[in-house]
Parts: structure tokens; C-alpha cells; sequence
């Protein structure tokens, strides 16, 4: 199973120094300090957010299934071991690609808005102005009535244009036909019902799941040509409105490096916005992991970085603790902010 595939990834990469929880973590985009500084520490960037409703016992039945299968070795304490044939399945390539930092499900409200589009422009064409919105979101009914005002939807010139998009788009896409096949699927129109997980998966003799991350990989990959290409694909990337996640640090986060900028230290911006200064220290981690530009000299030497880069690569670990017991000097701030330095989303 392609969800099988997806965690060995993940679990290889956290080289058995994370939980199998932070997997789940990493797939449903928590936005914990740990599950960020976890993403650019281990460059898992493609993955994050990739199913954020994801059920935990859905996830628990691939965990189960792969120590049935003799993949991986669960520890008491949540920890794992992966054997030899766990290794092996986990370096093979993956046939799709995902971008996950970006999108985070957004993917889904993009989909929705599009779906809702083509079936109201289906009916209206028919002249049938009373149907079942196959969205049944609210917000994204609205959105989609205004927008359909905003381009005199009546004239019937809409529709051509949005096909247009949609077919250029799409030829021009890397993604396979079977993929473009399973979103065109999807969608409804007037006596034509868009076809349902279980007849997808069905038709493509896959798990149900497995299409869907087939369905979600078409998706990013088309909504990153369409950013690419703004100007070629106007009406979609009005669709598009709010999808694409472009400022990457959380809220709280985003008020501590204001302050920092403004000059005020550590333990001043702790007693201003009252948390913790493990808290604070979270936020200057994300900050070092998503600005380029960031300086960790303040807190970290040069002479200490290559300390613990040497550590890193000598030893093979990035586990904070084995980390902390070869430089005891060090504080595992300073640490993680070595360790998040480097790592930057693509």
C-alpha cells in the first residue's frame, strides 16, 4: 500500500530516533514546536499536512499491518525498530510526489470550490437552477456564488474559459493520465455524478486511501503549475485564492520574531507575552528553520556549530539526547537551532 510506503519513508528518516507518534504528528500538520522543528530537521517537508484528517486508528492499522509483516518492531514506549526488509522498502523510490509545506489540505478546498463551479455550470447550462451541491461546505458555497456573479456566469462564456485553463493546465502538468483520470472522476455534473472513493478504488483495484493520495499528489503537482504560471491561468488561480500556504511560521511564533526584531531579548519577550522560555526558544527554532537570512551567532558560536555539525556526522545521529551527552557544554537550544540552520522548505 502507498500509505505503507509513505511512513516507512518517514520512520527511515527519523532514523528510529522519533516515536512512530511523530509519523502521525508529521501527516496530520501539527503544529507543535517539535513537529516543525522535526520537519526541517529531517527534511520531511513533502509530507507534512499531507493527511490532516487523518483518523489515529486508521493510522494504528498501517503501524499494525507493518509489525505483522515483520517491517518494523514496535517498542513499549513508542519507540520502534525497523529490520532489515523494513530498510530495503523504505529506500525504493516513490512513484508520486507531494507537497504537503504548502498546501496542508488546502488541496481539498481548492477541489471544492472547482467541483461546485463545473456543477452549477453544468445545471445552468441545462437550465436546471435547482440542484444538490455535491460541496456542501458553506463557506465554499458562498465563495463560489460570488464568484460566479463576479464573471457573469449567464453569458455562457464561462464555462469554455475554465475548460481551457483546465485543459492546458493539465497537459502540461507532470502527472499521469490514470491521475488526471481519478480528478475528472471526481467531479459532478448535470445527470452525471462524480464517482466515489469506494467505485474509484474499486476501478483502479487499489485501497481506498491509495487513491486518495494518488487524487491528493495530482493535486499538488497541478496547483504548483498553476503557481508557476499565474498569468496563463487566471480564472484558476482565482480559485486558487488562499490555497497556497506562503507565510510559514505560526502566529505565536510570528509575534515572537517581532519583538526580536525590535531588539528586545529572550527573557524581555518571555515576561512580555508571558510563556515560557521553552516556548520562546521554539519560536526562534522555526525562525532559524524558515528564514534564510536568520543569524544564530547570538545564541550559538561558529566554533560551536561545527561542534555539533562534526557530532552530527561523525557519530551519524541527529538525536538531540546523544547529542547532548558528546557536548554536555552545550544547551540543546542551542543544539536545535544548530541542527534547524540548516534546513530550509523547498
Amino acid at each position: 500500500m502507498l500509505i505503507q510506503q509513505i511512513l516507512l519513508k518517514i520512520l527511515h528518516t527519523f532514523q528510529q530516533e522519533r516515536t512512530v507518534s511523530a509519523a502521525y504528528h508529521l501527516l496530520k500538520g501539527k503544529r507543535s514546536g517539535q513537529t516543525i522543528h522535526d520537519v526541517g530537521l529531517f527534511n520531511l517537508y513533502s509530507y507534512f499536512g499531507l493527511l490532516p484528517k487523518l483518523a489515529r486508528h486508521k493510522f494504528d492499522e498501517q503501524i499494525d499491518l507493518m509489525f505483522a509483516k515483520s517491517i518494523i518492531i514496535i517498542e513499549e514506549n513508542g519507540f520502534y525498530t525497523m529490520t532489515e526488509q523494513g530498510k530495503q522498502l523504505a529506500v525504493q523510490p516513490l512513484s508520486l510526489s507531494f507537497d504537503g509545506w504548502h498546501y496542508r489540505g488546502n488541496e481539498h478546498v481548492f477541489f471544492g470550490r472547482l467541483a461546485l463551479i463545473i456543477q452549477s455550470l453544468s445545471h445552468q447550462q441545462h437550465h436546471k437552477k435547482a440542484f444538490i451541491p455535491i460541496e456542501k461546505n458553506e463557506q465554499t458555497q458562498q465563495w463560489v456564488r460570488q464568484f460566479l456573479v463576479r464573471h457573469h456566469y449567464q453569458n455562457g462564456m464561462l464555462q469554455q474559459a475554465i475548460y481551457s485553463e483546465m485543459t492546458a493546465s493539465l497537459s502540461k502538468s507532470a502527472i499521469e493520465e490514470n491521475m488526471k483520470d481519478i480528478l475528472m472522476y471526481r467531479l459532478t455534473g448535470y445527470n452525471e455524478p462524480g464517482f466515489t472513493w469506494q467505485q474509484l478504488a474499486f476501478g483502479y483495484n487499489m485501497q481506498e486511501m491509495d487513491v486518495q493520495l494518488h487524487y491528493i499528489s495530482a493535486l499538488h503537482t497541478w496547483l504548483n503549475e498553476l503557481y508557476r504560471e499565474k498569468s496563463q491561468y487566471p480564472l484558476l488561480n482565482e480559485i486558487m485564492q488562499n490555497i497556497r500556504v506562503e507565510v510559514v511560521l505560526t502566529a505565536s511564533t510570528n509575534s515572537t520574531a517581532q519583538l526580536y526584531r525590535a531588539g528586545r531579548t529572550l527573557e524581555e519577550i518571555s515576561h512580555i507575552r508571558r510563556l515560557k522560555m521553552s516556548t520562546i526558544e521554539d519560536h526562534i527554532v522555526e525562525l532559524a528553520m524558515n528564514e534564510p537570512n536568520f543569524s544564530i551567532e547570538p545564541f550559538v558560536t561558529n566554533e560551536e556549530q561545527k561542534q555539533i555539525l562534526d557530532a552530527v556526522e561523525n557519530y551519524d545521529t541527529k538525536r538531540l539526547k546523544t547529542l547532548k551527552e558528546l557536548l554536555p557544554q552545550l544547551s540543546y537550544f542551542q543544539l536545535r537551532l544548530t541542527l534547524a540552520k540548516g534546513a530550509s522548505p523547498t
